[in-house]
Order: structure tokens, then sequence, then C-alpha cells
């Protein structure tokens, strides 16, 4: 089969995610096209995935529409791999591929940066950026088609912050207003939203799962059944997804659905995550068993979190997908893991929606103020992972100093003070199951 996508990164994310989509393709006669995969770092996985002629097996493990699910699928989207690192020039030569169109990149939240000492001679340029503009340029040099990148890191406005790198890197190498030209009328960065989660290769489970397989499998990916992958643009005639059955949406705007995900998946996690630890739980699908949190849980989603965003359908069933997730008995999510820098995280996935509420009602949303309460009392009484200031300053400061403190929360939260407090002086005297009962009254 022809090489039409290009994929930079390796890891465990997109050999469950757009790997699969494109086996899935494949496999109902819809797209003849397969992957090549690029290294971003010097990885010795470049030789595993070689030495298995690309193929592997993704175990997808969960529940979907109340049904467990336990599927194993042998992938064979990936034709090989490529170690820039240790051929340059191979690299360079996929460039060379007429029937090249896609590049998809998951290189971690810190693969799009713009790192000044990148060289246009380094072999290869050590930033992400800096080896895609070397890669982009070779294929102007060689008067090729322009390409369609899919940009699958996790920051804000992935596809523009890749395509302002490499024209940063374009100009700084002083590689032509020509190839500036043609980076903006053949090359287009589209913007993503990515969403599953991927546990990876079963290191406890390994032995017996490689017996069930009648093989050895290095390469072997477990994740959710539950995926979704929103694109900016439309390229469904060329790449047709949705014709395959996959949970992808075409659109012109991501980040209706980016605050879909944001306020339902990510808020519902944060708003749960300390009357958990504080009740003494420590995981999602435990707190999902506990009659008392799954009651809080979705009071605050189905009480508050949905009807300030908006209870549109589409809201309601990526909603009730989130509750089957929690759920899923092959995944352990500790609530420790999920609890890491959660000051950034409740300014940025619960406080928007309690200044929303607060704009059409005469009182803050109880349940959700009450989350905000149990993370000042962890934060006293524990240690948490959260930047040094921050820690500090929620220790050794009363709640209205916390609350009126912008450089936590981005905002003056004074508003909520006599809130939060009542919360915590709740919890002093009933106990914390009985204030997460009192929350919810």
């Amino acid at each position: 089969m022809k090489e039409t996508i290009l994929q930079f990164g390796t890891g465990k994310f997109l050999r469950a995610f757009a790997d699969a989509f494109v086996d899935t393709l494949g496999k109902q006669g819809l797209y003849d096209g397969n992957i090549v995969i690029v290294s971003p770092t010097d990885s010795k996985t470049v030789e595993t995935i070689n030495a298995q002629g690309g193929a592997y097996h993704l175990m997808l493990r969960g529940i979907e529409n109340g049904r467990e699910i336990c599927e194993t699928t042998k992938i064979t989207s990936v034709s090989r791999a490529v170690n820039p690192y240790r051929d340059f020039d191979a690299f360079l030569g996929l460039a060379k591929n007429p029937d090249l169109r896609f590049v998809i990149s998951n290189t971690t939240e810190a693969g799009i940066c713009y790192e000044p000492a990148c060289a246009f001679g380094d072999r290869p340029a050590s930033s992400f950026p800096g080896k895609l503009t070397q890669f982009l340029f070779e294929r102007y040099r060689l008067r090729l088609g322009g390409l369609v990148i899919l940009a699958c890191e996790l920051i804000e406005d992935n596809g523009r912050a890749l395509k302002a790198c490499v024209l940063r890197y374009a100009e700084q190498w002083e590689l032509g207003e020509d190839f500036l030209s043609w980076l903006n009328a053949e090359v287009r960065f589209c913007g993503t939203l990515v969403d599953r989660i991927v546990t990876g290769f079963p290191e406890a489970e390994a032995e017996a799962l490689f017996a069930a397989l009648g093989c050895r499998d290095a390469l072997l990916d477990t994740a959710e059944p539950y995926h979704l992958w929103v694109i900016e643009g439309n390229f469904e005639n060329e790449l047709p997804l949705q014709k395959g059955g996959c949970n992808v949406i075409w659109t012109d705007d991501v980040a209706p659905y980016k605050k879909m995900k944001v306020r339902i998946l990510n808020g519902s996690h944060t708003s749960l995550v300390f009357p958990s630890l504080l009740c003494g739980v420590e995981s999602v699908g435990e707190s999902l068993d506990d009659t008392l949190l799954n009651a809080y849980l979705h009071t605050c989603l189905f009480g508050y979190i949905l009807p300030t965003l908006g209870e549109t359908e589409e809201n309601r069933q990526f909603a009730e997908a989130v509750l089957e997730r929690f759920r899923n008995p092959y995944i352990r999510h500790l609530w420790r893991s999920i609890s890491l820098n959660s000051v950034s995280k409740f300014t940025a996935r619960v406080l928007p929606t309690v200044t929303e509420y607060l704009h059409t009602h005469a009182a803050p949303p109880r349940p959700l103020v009450f989350s905000l309460a149990c993370l000042l009392r962890y934060y006293r009484e524990n240690d948490p992972t959260d930047s040094a200031e921050a820690v500090d300053f929620i220790k050794t400061h009363d709640v209205p100093a916390i609350l009126s403190n912008a450089g936590l929360w981005g905002c003056d939260l004074s508003g909520l003070t006599k809130a939060v407090e009542e919360s915590l002086a709740q919890m002093e005297r009933e106990g914390i199951r009985e204030a997460i009962r009192w929350s919810m009254s």
C-alpha cells in the first residue's frame, strides 16, 4: 500500500487512536494508504516497530452503551518507522513521496515549542517544529504537493501554535519568501481535539495476554472503547473517518468541543477529586461505586455543569459517556494523580461554571463551591503536588486572603468567601460525609 500519512510520534496514544482508525478504514476498503512513523526523539521504539513489520495488537476494554467491551484487533496500518537521529537522509527522503498527503503529530504538550538554537543544517533539528520545517522545505524544494497537518498535542490552538513555530524557523533560517508563500498556500495546519484514555502496554498482564494471542507483542497497546477526534476543516472525501464509523467531527471551530470536554469530563474530575480523597477513596471507579460520592458527582454534573454549559443532546450524550468511562473496570485512575496542580485545574475546569452560574442565579452553586472548600482543606492538611507558592499561600493564609488572591485563581473570588467558609465549617462540625450531603441539599 502507498504511504500516504506521515506520523510524528511512536507512542501508545497515536497507536491506539489515529493508527487504529486508519486500520479500520483499510479493512473496510475505504482507504488504500498507510502510515510511516517518524520518531521525534532518538527512540528505540523505532527498532521494535520495524522488527514487527509495523504490526501490533490493540485491546479495547471498558463499558460502552451499558455493555462491557473487551476486543482485540491486529493493527496493520503502519508500514515502518524512521529514526531521523540514526538516518536523517531517510527521514528527508520521505518528503519525495508524491502520495504523501497527511501529517499527524503527537509529541507531548512540550513538543510544539520554538528552540532558537535549532539550525537548518542540524541533522536533525532538535525540536519537532524544526524537523517539520526541514521536511516541508525539502518537499517545497522538490515542487511536490502540499500537506494537511493534524496536530494532536494537548495544548491550546495546537495547529496554529505549530504553524507559528514553523513560520518562525522559516524566517530565522532565511528560507525565502517563496517558501513562506508555499507554506501559507499549500500546507493546512489543522487544530484538533483528541479524547481517549490509552493505558498502553499491560505490564502486569502481559504474559497471560501473550498466551491468549498466541504470540509475543512488544507493542501491545490497551485503551478504552470511547474515542473522539474533532478536526478543523473537512477532509472526509480524502480520509473518510466518519464513513468508517469513527467518532470524528469535522468543524470550522474546535473551541465549543474543547469547552464541552473541559467543563464536563475534566470539570467532573476536578469537582470530585477532593471530596473523594477526604473520604479516603483512592480511585475514580471506587468513587462511582460509593453511593454518596456518586450522588454528589451526578448533582455537580447534571444539576450545575450541564445546565450552565447548555443541555444540548450532544452535551448530554457526552456526559453520559463520561460516566461510563469513569466506571471502566480495566482502568484504576487514582485521585492522587488527578489531583496534581489542582489550583490551575480548578481555575480552568470548574471556575467558569461557577462564574457563569452566578450571572443568572442569586446564590453560588453550593456543590461546586463545596469542592473548592475541599481543595483548600486538603491542601492545608496534606502535601499536594502543586506550585510551592500556591501550596504555601493556602497553608498560611485565611480564606478571605486566599480567595482574593487573583494570582492563584486568575480573578478575585472574594464573593465566594461566605459560601466557602460555610462549607469548611460544615465539614468541621459534621464530618466530610455529612457535609457532602449538606452540599447537595
